[in-house]
């Protein structure tokens, strides 16, 4: 838990050094309380003392009162600052660290997962920082302060109040080792429960048409209980501090009271009490007095020593507080510094410095697969295998095979979702992997298999991406990109044109809407490199077609890498690689591979008959 708090700054630091100091005066003043409580038992009980003792002494304890209700107000301020700060900038630090992750990272937490570490346990951390700068601080210095004044009193409501610590401890500890584990599994038992949750309501067309809703309930109820029997046990094994603290605390105050009746029974009296008496220099009256007077100072100590022994168990009731809060806290503070410190594989190179657009190049630009593999992490066989093409501006490359043939997997390694396993990917010479990632993605227009939309207006998904400069982007170059992706006129028709609202994850538009604006999108930026991974699916032929023109008078620069399933989509590549099991099963045109690739042809004459084909 505590090896998160590294991510403190400096200036947290410095507030949680003063909230240490002020907790210490804080303290100082409350232990003050018991002392002029003394103060004014024994001015009742001493003969002669006036009235005014007592009240300077009861003005004395308003004043520390008032003095600790000051300083606990600055403790909760600083507090709040410093936990307040602290989560703000984690939950930071863990977006930018998940943003920065290639898809590997991601798969290996899980999206569910990454979003609970992002809010539920930073929420935790939270909780504790909170809890701890303030009551934790509190406690021990209250339990060391209140110790020390104890020990000056009596050896035997010292060990009373030693042995009472003891127990409470065995007891804290007991409950700790036992409940510990259980945090842990629930943390996990949570990403579950967001995972099913996540997965109902992205399919809940699914689900309504196949009439599933009571077997996803029934999932959902299957987590939600496990997640609520877990909850239980860790709750009814911590209900257990409660009462087992109030035996202990009354425990002691019956021991520190039957002491202190002991102590009281078996003062003394003076021995030259009766000298005096006898040789006159003490009046009878006055020889009662005196050990009376010695008695009631015992009491008056005992009254004192209770207020210091409650103090300290009361000390320890706080940092109990803690202690149910820290274990789930230190489960949280763990899968968030895992988050942290792991690694991202896909590193900056350094073509492109930091500036936000790439260095335009003066030569042709062209992409080049140089004996290219990959194969996905722990897999144990390659997903491509040996894939070599070159394609240069102006030209059309299109991708096409059976499922799982690893289309969409090739053209992912171009932006650099995932590194290649063996050769290299050249853009203009230069390896992937040595572009900076922003100067890389820069130069390329990536329309992905599903359409992603992100909720906002027309206008802010169409000008999208170079690091939100929106404004870059003028209404005409807006309204041109959504007439090259055939969008221009169910937008035109919208209320409010490029202002319309688009839901999250554009719900409030059809499936082939969605397609065309995310089209549209990439041709805005006017990339080097267009990647579209069967993004014209979801259109009909004549669409297909119409819009296919219009790209290519606006693509005639720049490289254009085309997954498709249908072979109506790439008839007029300038070359098309036919993929069979991650391997180069053809390479040509589609009258050269009619003629020479048996893949080809079969994939050709399962969806068009020899006459469309001719």
């Amino acid at each position: 838990m505590f090896s998160i708090l590294k991510y403190l700054r400096k200036r947290e630091m410095l507030f949680m050094l003063a909230t240490i100091l002020v907790t210490v005066l804080q303290v100082f003043l409350e232990l003050k309380l018991p002392d002029y409580m003394n103060a004014i038992t024994t001015t009742v009980i001493t003969p002669g003392s006036y009235m005014s003792d007592i009240w300077i002494a009861g003005g004395m304890m308003l004043l520390c009162s008032f003095g600790g209700l000051i300083a606990s107000v600055f403790v909760g301020f600083f507090c709040a600052k410093v936990a307040t700060g602290f989560s703000m900038r984690l939950r930071s630090q863990v977006y930018d660290k998940v943003t920065g992750f290639s898809m590997e990272e991601i798969n290996g937490f899980s999206t569910a997962s990454l979003i609970t570490r992002s809010t539920n346990d930073i929420m935790h951390v939270q909780m504790f920082l909170v809890m701890g700068t303030a009551i934790m601080f509190r406690a021990i210095i209250m339990a060391s302060m209140a110790i020390g004044k104890i020990y000056s009193k009596s050896w035997q409501w010292t060990l009373s109040t030693a042995i009472a610590v003891l127990l409470l401890l065995l007891l804290i500890i007991s409950l700790i080792i036992v409940v510990l584990p259980k945090f842990k599994i629930i943390q996990t038992l949570t990403d579950n429960l967001n995972r099913v949750t996540r997965e109902n309501l992205t399919g809940i067309r699914v689900v309504r048409a196949y009439n599933a809703e009571d077997f996803q309930e029934g999932k959902f109820e299957e987590a939600n209980d496990e997640l609520m029997k877990t909850h239980l046990f860790t709750q009814r094994a911590m209900a257990i501090m409660g009462p087992g603290m109030s035996i202990i605390m009354n425990g002691l105050s019956l021991a520190v009271y039957w002491i202190g009746a002991y102590l009281i029974n078996i003062a003394p009296m003076p021995v030259n009490v009766a000298e005096a008496v006898l040789s006159g220099e003490m009046s009878f009256m006055d020889a009662l007095t005196e050990p009376v007077a010695d008695k009631i100072a015992v009491f008056s100590d005992m009254v004192v020593f209770s207020s210091y022994a409650m103090q300290v168990v009361m000390s320890f009731m706080m940092l109990t507080m803690i202690f149910i809060i820290l274990p789930r806290a230190s489960v949280s503070a763990k899968r968030i510094k895992e988050v942290l410190d792991t690694k991202t594989k896909i590193t900056d190179g350094t073509v492109g410095g930091d500036s936000d657009k790439a260095d335009k190049s003066e030569k042709p630009h062209e992409v080049i697969f140089d004996h290219v593999s990959f194969r996905y992490p722990d897999a144990s066989d390659a997903v491509l295998e040996d894939i070599s093409f070159t394609a240069k501006a102006g030209e059309t490359v299109a991708f096409i095979g059976s499922t799982g043939s690893g289309k969409s997997t090739l053209i992912n390694l171009v932006p650099r979702f995932y590194d290649v396993t063996e050769g290299r990917i050249l853009i203009d010479g230069v390896d992937v992997r040595d572009y900076t990632r922003v100067a890389l993605r820069n130069r390329i227009g990536l329309v992905p298999q599903r359409a992603v939309l992100f909720g906002g207006t027309i206008r802010s998904n169409i000008a999208y991406g170079d690091n939100g400069k929106q404004e870059e982007y003028t209404d005409e170059e807006i309204w041109d990109a959504l007439r090259i992706a055939q969008a221009e006129d169910f937008v035109s028709k919208l209320d409010s044109k490029l202002d319309a609202d688009v839901a999250q994850g554009g719900t409030n538009f059809s499936g082939g809407q969605k397609q065309r604006l995310s089209i549209a999108r990439a041709v805005c930026r006017k990339p080097d490199i267009y990647i579209f991974d069967d993004s014209f699916s979801a259109l009909d032929y004549k669409t297909d077609r119409i819009l296919r023109g219009e790209l290519k008078k606006v693509t005639g620069d720049a490289i254009t890498l085309l997954v498709a399933q249908r072979i109506g989509t790439i008839l007029d590549a300038d070359r098309i690689i036919v993929l069979d099991d991650g391997r180069m099963a053809g390479m040509g045109t589609h009258k050269e591979l009619m003629e020479t690739c048996e893949v080809y042809r079969q994939i050709a004459y399962s969806q068009l008959s020899k006459e469309e084909l001719a």
